[in-house]
């Protein structure tokens, strides 16, 4: 299972270099694949903590980060960051603190999960589902000054 995550994380790592390369200027994307991991506080309570990916297996919780920085003297607009969900992953919604994304269950219509359908092998359509989801888009809604930076991540889990 860890190679099966390491290769999602070097899929990812490639994705994320040739959307730089495309944007041909300032814009730096870098991508990582983080482990969520329930730990135990002292009153017994548990949150959710990201690290590194050790070892994990089919249902494990995983969350992919895109961090982008204009490291260029001007502003730049219109940036859309989409990042495709590996096979063997999925899609359960944006990471904390994240907005919420659109998504695609075919790489070319986008929007809310719950404006999607999918098309069954019998032919019938049916509503997606967050399994269905094969590319993951954010929109910046402005313009990136120079110096900025941020991060969006989504939480998935291994098939």
């Amino acid at each position: 299972m860890f190679n099966r995550i390491a290769r999602t994380a070097a899929a990812v790592s490639a994705v994320a270099l040739s959307t730089a390369a495309v944007a041909g200027g300032p814009l730096q994307i870098t991508s990582k694949v983080l482990s969520e991991t329930k730990v135990r506080a002292a009153d017994g309570s548990t949150s959710p903590v990201l690290g590194p990916v050790k070892k994990v297996g089919p249902g494990d919780g995983v969350v992919f980060v895109l961090a982008y920085q204009n490291t260029g003297k001007q502003t730049i607009g219109n940036i859309v960051l989409d990042n495709p969900v590996p096979q063997g992953i999925a899609y359960r919604g944006p990471s904390a603190n994240t907005p919420a994304p659109e998504v695609s269950v075919d790489g070319k219509t986008y929007g809310p999960l719950a404006s999607l359908n999918v098309r069954t092998p019998t032919g019938a359509r049916r509503a997606a589902a967050p399994d269905d989801v094969t590319h993951v888009r954010w929109r910046l809604a402005a313009p990136l000054t120079a110096g900025a930076q941020g991060q969006l991540a989504f939480k998935a889990v291994l098939k």
